[in-house]
């Protein structure tokens, strides 16, 4: 279970990932794309923004700091006191979120702990929670929905399985809650700890008719 990693190698994760966004793990498509959000959000209605499946807050911490009312959920007790941002623990296929309270709310990296065929509960669980006219973005590890099994995940002796997901199926899931996807990037492995293309969509629900 990706809480109990996460709970037994919180230190060491912080220590790898850090508690920012910064080139040492995101290149500069991936930068360019939170920053795209950013500036999306200008569009969007007034409200919080989430960072969901937050580990230590590194997203939260980036979108605070261009000044969004921001907080962090993640599955891993453990990871919601490291990161300076989070205030609940949950689930996204539960959020612990109001329906249409989010202004934004950006998963990254979070879904590839869901096997493909739980998507459809988390992008209904993402749109429920969205208000009209908020944005989302996804970023994921790409793939055609295959797991990648770890008997010792992050040295805790611990298993844990992710999925390397199918963009197109991710963002048939998206439109299929009634989202409006407006952007998909894939790019090629970049860093030594990536070992497949990455995936990043930002999609938006509808606002409201006038």
């Amino acid at each position: 279970m990706p809480a109990a990693v996460y709970d037994a190698s919180a230190e060491g994760y912080v220590r790898f990932v850090g508690v920012e966004i910064s080139a040492a793990t995101e290149g500069p498509v991936d930068r360019s794309l939170l920053g795209a959000f950013v500036e999306l959000m200008a569009d969007a209605p007034a409200g919080r923004v989430a960072d969901l499946g937050c580990g230590p807050g590194r997203v939260a911490a980036f979108l605070a700091a261009h000044e969004f009312d921001v907080f962090g959920v993640d599955v891993s007790g453990v990871m919601v006191v490291a990161a300076r941002n989070a205030l609940e623990q949950g689930k996204l296929t539960a959020l612990p979120i109001a329906d249409a309270s989010l202004a934004g709310a950006v998963c990254w990296y979070s879904i590839i702990y869901t096997p493909p065929e739980h998507l459809d509960d988390v992008c209904l669980e993402l749109s429920r929670v969205l208000a009209p006219g908020g944005y989302l973005l996804v970023a994921f590890q790409a793939g055609q929905g295959e797991g990648v099994h770890q008997a010792n995940a992050h040295g805790t002796n611990l298993p844990l399985t992710s999925y390397r997901h199918d963009p197109e199926v991710v963002i048939r899931t998206l439109s299929g809650t009634g989202l409006k996807v407006h952007l998909r990037a894939v790019r090629e492995p970049q860093f030594t700890h990536e070992s497949s293309p990455q995936a990043f969509i930002i999609a938006r629900a509808e606002p409201c008719q006038p």
